[in-house]
Order: structure tokens, then C-alpha cells, then sequence
């Protein structure tokens, strides 16, 4: 049981230890194996704390790449919301635009209807001067032309001819010669 704990704890370090004052042949071998101890401890706590800073910074490395996509996807995002903001901001321009459109034809359709209402109006007082007028003139026509019934005498008037005047007849019998 002993010789279990010291081979797993002092196994290593006493065979390399002992092989290297074997090697090196000191003066004072209890002295140096010793030193070569403490040294070798050494070597191992700074082994042990180099992996250990190596774990933490390949960690912190993986934080920062994680980091790193996680911006990234952020920035991505936050592109996507911008272009969604504009594309809607534009949808909401031309929404607006066609609205003061249908306005702006609205307006106008009002405006071509007042003017057809006026220029209705002003057709039927011309009308009706024209029918007043008619009317008035009405007065000089036949019974016959007045009227559409059955029946209706049929006089006609009578107009006047121009006669001829005398010197139209020169005029007439010089150009013959």
C-alpha cells in the first residue's frame, strides 16, 4: 500500500530525479536531487497553471466568438428592421400620396360637377329664353306649322317679292348686246 502511494505520487519525479543525478554525477547528490525536487514541483505547478490559463483563454475565446456571431446576427437583425422600417415608411408615403390623389380627384370631380350643374342650369335658362323666344316667334308662323293635329288648316302666308326695279331690267338688256 505504501509503495502504491509513493509510486503515485513520487513515482515519476524520483525515477527522472535520480536518472538526472546519474547523469550529472554532483558533489552533493541528497543536495541536488533535493533541488532538482523543488525545482521539478515547480515545473509542474507552472505546467498545471499554464494549462489552465490556456483552458480559460481557449473559453475566453469561445465566449468572444460567440460574442462575435452573436453581434453579428444583431447587426443582421437590426438591418432587416431597418429595411423593414423603410419599406413601410415608403408603403406609408405612397399610401399617402394615392390618398391626396383620391382627394385631389375627388375635389376635382366636385368641381366638374358644380360646373356641369351650372352649365346645366345656364342650358335650361337658355332654353327656356330660347323657348320664350320661340314663342315670339311663334306668332308669325301658320296655324298649320304650329300645330301637329290632324285637321289643321293648311295656310300659307303670303310673301312679298321683290319686283325688280328698273335699272336691274338695263342692266339685264345691256348685257344681252
Amino acid at each position: 500500500m505504501e509503495s502504491i502511494y509513493l509510486q503515485k505520487h513520487l513515482g515519476a519525479c524520483l525515477t527522472q530525479g535520480l536518472a538526472e543525478v546519474a547523469r550529472v554525477r554532483p558533489v552533493d547528490p541528497i543536495e541536488y536531487l533535493a533541488l532538482w525536487i523543488y525545482k521539478f514541483k515547480e515545473n509542474v505547478t507552472m505546467e498545471q497553471l499554464r494549462q489552465k490559463e490556456m483552458a480559460e483563454l481557449e473559453h475566453e475565446r469561445e465566449l468572444a466568438l460567440m460574442e462575435q456571431e452573436m453581434m453579428e446576427r444583431l447587426k443582421a437583425e437590426e438591418l432587416l428592421l431597418q429595411q423593414q422600417q423603410l419599406a413601410l415608411q415608403l408603403e406609408l408615403e405612397m399610401q399617402e400620396k394615392e390618398r391626396q390623389r383620391i382627394q385631389e380627384l375627388q375635389r376635382a370631380q366636385k368641381q366638374l360637377d358644380k360646373e356641369m350643374r351650372m352649365n346645366m342650369e345656364n342650358l335650361v335658362r337658355s332654353e327656356d329664353t330660347l323657348h320664350s323666344e320661340d314663342a315670339t316667334l311663334d306668332s308669325g308662323k301658320t296655324l298649320a306649322e304650329i300645330s301637329d293635329r290632324y285637321g289643321a288648316p293648311n295656310l300659307s302666308r303670303v310673301e312679298e317679292l321683290d319686283e325688280p326695279m328698273f335699272s336691274d331690267i338695263a342692266l339685264n338688256i345691256d348685257q344681252d348686246l
